[in-house]
């Protein structure tokens, strides 16, 4: 049996990963699969607490399977509107969005 505390350091370290690779990358496309390497993390830490606290109703799977929903729409809002900036801009770096630039 793996010990929780594992789990909890393997969370926190997506999680740094995924803040490293959101705020360094010039990339919109790898910012948004670092922001969705954070989400992964959160999953993580869900189930492992759910595991801890021993909540016989599962609510830990329920809102890491939740959450996972709510990333795969968020991802493809995202890409979505990347393929329009990329329309417009013929630019996928974030350091060339000026949309609201007059």
């Amino acid at each position: 049996m793996i010990p929780e505390s594992h789990f909890l350091i393997l969370g926190a370290v997506l999680f740094c990963v995924g803040l490293f690779g959101a705020l360094t990358r010039r990339n919109a496309v790898g910012i948004l699969m670092s922001i969705e390497l954070m989400i992964n993390a959160a999953n993580i830490n869900f189930v492992t607490f759910n595991s801890v606290l021993g909540s016989p109703d599962g609510t830990g799977q329920i809102f890491a399977l939740f959450e996972i929903a709510l990333a795969a729409a968020a991802s493809v809002v995202g890409l979505v509107l990347v393929v329009a900036v990329y329309r417009n801009a013929k630019s996928i770096f974030v350091d060339t969005f000026n949309l609201m630039k007059w």
